[in-house]
């Protein structure tokens, strides 16, 4: 059973994907029979929610299962539209690999897997992502692909994917901006609603607690239109620790970002006035 938050993230997903397939000429609804199946799909739902148990139940980390790949897909997507609104392409449209709609394929599958190896553990966790992603995206891929004349896109789209999640934890280094989104797209899910189940269960002080706090510190994190660069990132949070999250998690994954040209960043606690990092 699907959470309220899941399902109506689900809605989103949709909305937006159908909005960014909107701004093209493209007669292209790859990336909306993608994101159907991405919401839907049972063994999908299962990962997740086992990614999830580990992560919380196990580690005492904070979400890592369906909500969290939900919302890290939405501010991927939500990252992708601005762009195109901002005429910058993507890495197949400028190496020619492929369209914008290809690129928001890939992402939104790598977006919805990149947590996948939480249900092994957390060392290394994005390289099991790949390795459980790969017959999943593969599964999607045949359906909707399935003619040899697709073989070229197919490659390409479950390449740029994999890369997606692989590099998502901004330790590796990644060379596409479709895969640079994807990191800042995690590292942008840190509100206090992530933080609210670990925070309740009753334990024993454990490593993962100042990731629990600084982001239960987190009112809301806005991916808006920028003034000087594409994408502004605006985090306001109750308390100083989740200054933590900002410069620990986010900032890191953004500067090592093949994206971060593109970004602009600001952060301030409730009543203050907004600290530019970027």
């Amino acid at each position: 059973m699907k959470s309220p938050k899941e399902l109506s993230i689900n809605d989103k997903l949709i909305k937006l994907t159908k909005e960014v397939i909107g701004l093209t000429q493209e007669k292209d609804e790859l990336p909306l029979r993608i994101m159907e199946i991405l919401v839907s799909d049972e063994e999908i739902q299962e990962i997740q929610d086992y990614a999830n148990t580990v992560s919380i139940v196990r580690l005492g980390f904070n979400d890592h299962g369906p909500v969290h790949m939900r919302t890290v897909c939405k501010n991927a997507l939500q990252m992708l539209k601005i762009l195109y609104q901002a005429n910058i392409r993507t890495s197949l449209e400028v190496e020619q690999s492929g369209t914008f709609l290809d690129s928001v394929s890939a992402v939104a599958m790598a977006s919805f897997m990149h947590d996948f190896g939480m249900t092994i553990g957390r060392q290394d966790h994005e390289l099991y992502s790949g390795i459980l992603a790969y017959d999943v995206v593969n599964r999607i891929l045949e359906k909707l692909l399935p003619g040899k004349s697709d073989l070229r896109r197919k490659v390409t789209i479950r390449s740029l994917a994999l890369e997606g999640i692989i590099g998502h934890m901004g330790g590796r280094k990644i060379h596409s901006l479709e895969a640079g989104l994807i990191q800042i797209a995690d590292g942008c899910d840190m509100t206090k609603g992530r933080a609210r189940i670990p925070m309740e269960l009753n334990r024993s002080p454990s490593i993962g607690d100042i990731h629990k706090y600084s982001a239960n510190s987190i009112e809301k994190v806005q991916i808006l239109t920028g003034e000087e660069k594409p994408i502004r990132i605006e985090v306001n949070m109750s308390a100083d620790v989740g200054f933590f999250q900002i410069e620990e998690v986010l900032l890191h994954k953004i500067n090592s970002s093949p994206a971060k040209s593109l970004v602009e960043l600001f952060a301030g606690v409730d009543g203050s006035a907004m600290k530019r990092y970027l």
